[in-house]
């Protein structure tokens, strides 16, 4: 077993972590501001663009990649200018599987981090507001740290929906072994080539990071 787990590359691992990191820390901007504005603010097609926001959560993956593909590929005015002054492309580069997770993985943090931001007492922000306090200050020493915890089960969800992306992240950068492959897709990639032993332990580490996120989230969500 031992002489086993000694052959496994493990960079899809690292790789992994490394995408879902990222988009993680890129949905949580999103949705921070996001979800503040659909919890406050009330604006004419606020429905509709609150929607379109939580689209990725129900098309299905390949939508999600043909988007980006479409909106950033290299035959698109974004990416052939991207290509063209900064010799850089998304495609077939761990940064687009990076921005795929990230599409997919923002609904979650947006509805969480919305959620948080109405349960919050106004009349503690008003307070802070009456004594001198700025808005953004307001914003950052009360209503975060309250709305904090739903906003931090939401965003480890993200995490973990994000290490798991798989069809978006095959279109956009493809599945190079040590440069795009991630744990999804070499679990994939070994079921396919007859690997069972390594697609097994794949899914079973994979499986364990999952279940401890999902612990994590909803130790969490209890504080709320």
């Amino acid at each position: 077993m031992l002489e086993f787990l000694s052959t496994v590359d493990w960079h899809p691992l690292t790789l992994s972590l490394k995408v879902a990191f990222v988009a993680t820390l890129a949905a949580l901007v999103a949705g921070l501001a996001l979800g503040w504005v659909f919890a406050r603010k009330r604006f004419p097609g606020r429905n509709v663009l609150e929607a379109f926001c939580m689209l990725p959560l129900v098309l299905p993956p390949t939508v999600i990649g043909y988007a980006i593909l479409v909106a950033a590929g290299r035959r698109s005015p974004l990416g052939a200018w991207l290509r063209e002054n900064l010799d850089y492309t998304i495609i077939f580069n761990w940064h687009g599987a990076a921005i795929a997770s990230a599409v997919v993985a923002l609904p979650l943090v947006l509805k969480s981090a919305s959620a948080a931001f109405s349960n919050v007492d106004r009349s503690l922000e008003k307070a802070a507001s009456t004594l001198g306090q700025s808005p953004w200050s307001v914003f950052v020493r009360v209503t975060l740290p309250l709305a904090w915890p739903g906003i931090l089960a939401g965003t480890l969800l993200a995490f973990a929906r994000a290490m798991g992306e798989f069809g978006a992240s095959l279109m956009v950068a493809g599945s190079i072994p040590q440069q795009t492959q991630t744990l999804s897709m070499a679990i994939y990639d070994a079921v396919q080539a007859g690997h069972n032993d390594l697609a097994l332990l794949l899914v079973v580490v994979t499986s364990l990071l999952s279940i401890f996120i999902l612990v994590a989230s909803n130790r969490y969500l209890s504080l709320r």
